[in-house]
């Protein structure tokens, strides 16, 4: 008998899953998977629980899903995940967007709204990038403050000039020993072979 087999995921592990889970055990979902990683990473080892779902489906099953950003995060991880549904005999349901793979009109609507996902993902990275930009031409040094500045900067330089280890020059400035790398590196000619 085909069963409606939920998937809720989250991508860090101090968000919460109630709400997905209260929507696919309301839709009548026999089975739900549970996952807490990043939808970003399209390796199934990093996503156990897609893959033991996966491997759960019998031919004739549907995956619910709360919203298709849950499921995948790009075109072509959704349609790909999708596809192997279809392999396996199974479809394909999200509860909160009209998609249902058991008709074409489900499937048609499917690769529109992920294409306008991703266009919006993309979207997203050139509005960050051109303020980057923008804040780089202002003077401004967008990320992180650079632990060491001015006088300890020099003097990190002057202990590094004295023959001290980056770890010794590290421990007295009471910074990691890897920003006293990248002290190093950047004092070093940038030579060409």
């Amino acid at each position: 008998m085909p069963r409606l087999i939920g998937y809720a995921r989250v991508s860090t592990q101090d968000q919460d899953t109630a709400l997905q889970l209260d929507a696919l055990q309301a839709a009548g979902c026999a089975l739900v998977f549970e996952e807490k990683a990043s939808g970003k990473s399209a390796r199934r080892a990093s996503r156990p629980q897609l893959h033991a779902m996966l491997e759960a489906l019998e031919p004739g099953d549907t995956v619910a899903v709360w919203k298709l950003d849950r499921f995948a995060r790009s075109t072509r991880d959704a349609l790909k995940l999708i596809e192997e549904l279809e392999a396996r005999g199974c479809a394909f349901r999200c509860l909160t967007q009209p998609i249902d793979t058991s008709g074409p009109a489900g499937r048609l609507l499917l690769t529109i709204l992920a294409a306008l996902a991703e266009f919006e993902v993309g979207m997203i990275s050139e509005r960050t990038r051109a303020g980057l930009g923008a804040a780089k031409e202002r003077g401004r040094s967008p990320g992180r403050p650079k632990a060491l500045r001015g006088p300890a900067r020099r003097l990190a330089e002057d202990l590094l000039d004295r023959g001290e280890s980056a770890a010794e020059v590290a421990r007295a400035l009471g910074v990691h020993r890897s920003t006293i790398g990248r002290l190093v590196a950047s004092r070093e000619p940038q030579g060409g072979g």
